[in-house]
């Protein structure tokens, strides 16, 4: 079955473009196109669509407003499409507040200088978000999915402050739920988190439980591009009791504060806690790279990490925790039914690599429990 998808942009060019990109997939059929966010809303009722591909700045009404109508409506996976600057990265975020699933650069220079490589992605990533809609579905070609809980209430006030995320379809597990007891208490001298595809929402969801007084140390690697990362550990800071910030070379571990991997590099930590920060390599698909993260926190640390693979396609960081798994660390997994895209923690609970597999509204009341 075709996955249908409607694709939504006020240029004429970029619906074009996104078209055609779409229809050379033989599993992908373009249903309808749509130029301003009304249209998308209409358009969505009309054809239930599996994907919606969206544009931010439209006439008449913008992508963000229209998500979130689409999501009370009729809650479909949409993929913003948005600039890369920081104005482009607070409207992606505005974005998966309001009920988007996912984001991708609107940039017209890949399209031309890689149109493969920009093929490839977004094909990858309507195909994911159709897989786990119809999964939500119940393998059904209508939307009439339940809606799952909201956000929880910041701890702090953002100025402006974010609409409180509609309802989005709840995803359901394609096999039996395998819950895990809930984890003994246990210090540790860190606690890494790796996610991708659905991730700000769900690290948004975990960090806002924590206390401010909470005992380790955090870094957080969530697969985002260079532009993204600084308004992103921003918008995380007013959020949440602990602070975040943007890892700079250099930085040092410190209980109760949460430093995120800047786009496009890597991020590595030595025995001392001092963070290196350092350039992306070409060889590897992800930059950051959960796995390498993982990696020099197992060498560093040993046995006293606490890492978290939560939401994303893919499998970045299954390596990175099987080494701390080897060293003697413990290992936490996001549960299908609550993740966005269940790649990355499967990957993890495939490879027996988990000690513990919760859904995500649990995964921060756990964290906030350790020590």
């Amino acid at each position: 079955m075709a996955v249908k998808v409607l694709v939504v942009d006020d240029s004429g060019f970029f619906r074009r473009r996104v078209t055609e990109i779409l229809a050379g997939d033989p599993q992908i059929q373009v249903v309808g196109t749509a130029n301003n966010g009304r249209e998308a809303i209409e358009q969505t009722l009309a054809l239930h669509p599996d994907v919606i591909t969206m544009d931010y700045e439209m006439p008449v009404m913008d992508g963000i407003e229209a998500v979130r109508q689409i999501m009370q409506r009729c809650p479909t996976p949409v993929i913003m499409f948005s600039s890369l600057t920081y104005e482009g990265a607070r409207v992606s975020l505005d974005a998966l507040d309001a009920g988007a699933a996912d984001y991708l650069p609107k940039n017209f220079e890949d399209i031309s200088r890689n149109p493969d490589k920009v093929r490839q992605l977004l094909c990858e990533r309507v195909q994911g978000l159709a897989r786990t809609n119809r999964r939500s579905l119940g393998l059904s070609n209508t939307h009439h999915a339940q809606p799952a809980s909201t956000l929880s209430t910041p701890a702090r006030s953002i100025s402006p402050t974010p609409a409180a995320p509609p309802p989005r379809p709840a995803a359901a597990p394609t096999t039996p739920a395998k819950t895990s007891p809930a984890p003994r208490k246990r210090s540790y001298k860190l606690v890494a988190i790796g996610t991708s595809t659905g991730g700000p929402v769900a690290l948004q969801k975990v960090l806002t439980q924590l206390p401010a007084n909470f005992p380790a140390p955090l870094l957080l690697v969530q697969h985002m591009p260079a532009a993204f990362t600084k308004a992103f550990a921003e918008r995380l800071d007013k959020l949440c009791r602990i602070s975040v910030k943007e890892a700079e070379d250099g930085d040092t571990l410190r209980p109760g504060r949460a430093l995120l991997a800047p786009g496009g590099k890597q991020m590595m930590v030595d025995s001392r806690g001092v963070v290196r920060i350092l350039p992306g390599d070409e060889r590897l698909n992800y930059k950051p790279c959960v796995d390498v993260t993982f990696g020099s926190a197992a060498k560093a640390f040993q046995d006293k990490v606490l890492a978290i693979v939560l939401t994303g396609m893919g499998a970045d960081g299954r390596e990175g925790a099987r080494l701390l798994k080897q060293a003697g660390s413990a290992i936490w997994a996001q549960d299908e039914a609550s993740c966005v895209i269940y790649g990355m923690p499967m990957a993890v609970a495939k490879a027996n690599l988990a000690d513990g597999i919760y859904p995500l509204d649990d995964i921060g009341r756990y964290l906030a429990e350790i020590g």
